[in-house]
């Protein structure tokens, strides 16, 4: 079959407007020219689209089945030719948003459904890992640009950070842990007991505990649930701890006897020898106000 896509525009429009006469106008052609386009899809497909015997041509059972199938040809070509551009004019064709697990998840599911508006074309992948592991991916390649907790931890040279915002830690225990009768532990009545600690995937970390009796574990929300079980207490960012699922069963205790800084910041990751797309730009200056 040798149909033309230029053939296929002329049978959507003629269907879509009702008429050739009201293809063509849409089409800026000659009537003509559309008619004889349409007669000749059908004979490269070798059956009738319309039948003509009345006023305004009517499509077939075979035409109505091919209007389907020519729409959905034509989008595709929409989508190849937008995809082409895309390309040609610099901006990202995927990129890959790594996340620490505890950021804030209803600010980004938010700045997610925007990006999703604004690059409709784009193709996200989004991986999340504990704090120390972002950094180090970006740095590898694996993910475009991170979105991480910064606190003491020493970044690779090869990396450039943002903040966006920072967020306060919290002290946490379990209702049953012995320390939740005391309101304001001092550092070494925290001392006694153990801490659990965030750590990266390997199982370091660059932030040591406090205390000398500690766990490493690579996720606040694990940490959170071994609280939970009075197995330690534990630092953790301040939405984790009052958000919906453990505000009722955590207890908070006063951190004024910590003297290590309890600020952590949040910011964005990415290499500064990677070229920055209108993608990564948009969600630069989005990422100001995410978190406001």
């Amino acid at each position: 079959m040798n149909w033309t896509l230029d053939e296929l525009n002329a049978f959507v429009y003629a269907v879509k407007l009702g008429s050739f006469s009201a293809a063509a106008r849409k089409m800026g052609k000659a009537q003509s020219r559309i008619s004889t386009a349409v007669s000749n899809l059908e004979a490269d497909l070798g059956f009738e689209l319309f039948d003509r015997s009345a006023k305004l041509p009517v499509l077939t059972k075979l035409g109505e089945e091919m209007f389907i199938e020519a729409q959905s040809v034509l989008a595709q070509c929409q989508r190849l030719n937008a995809r082409a551009m895309t390309v040609t004019s610099g901006e990202e064709v995927t990129l890959t948003v790594a996340m620490d697990e505890a950021v804030p998840v209803t600010a980004f599911e938010a700045l997610f459904q925007r990006i999703s508006t604004q690059f409709p074309l784009l193709k996200l992948t989004i991986i999340n890992g504990s704090q120390e592991d972002i950094g180090l991916w970006v740095d590898a390649g694996r993910a475009d640009i991170g979105i991480m907790f910064h606190s003491s931890t020493m970044l690779p040279d090869s990396l450039d950070f943002m903040s966006i915002g920072q967020f306060k830690q919290s002290l946490v225990v379990a209702p049953t842990h012995a320390l939740a009768s005391n309101p304001a532990p001092t550092l070494e009545q925290l001392m006694q007991y153990r801490q659990l600690a965030i750590c990266d995937i390997t199982g370091q970390s660059q932030t040591p505990p406090l205390s000398a009796n500690y766990w490493y574990i690579d996720s606040y929300y694990y940490i959170v649930a071994l609280v939970l079980q009075g197995v330690g207490w534990a630092l953790v960012p301040e939405h984790v701890a009052k958000s919906d699922w453990y505000i009722e069963d955590l207890k908070e205790l006063s951190t004024e006897y910590i003297t290590e800084p309890l600020l952590v910041e949040m910011g964005v990751v990415n290499r500064r020898d990677k070229q920055i797309g209108p993608v990564m730009h948009w969600l630069f200056d989005e990422l100001h106000s995410v978190l406001h």
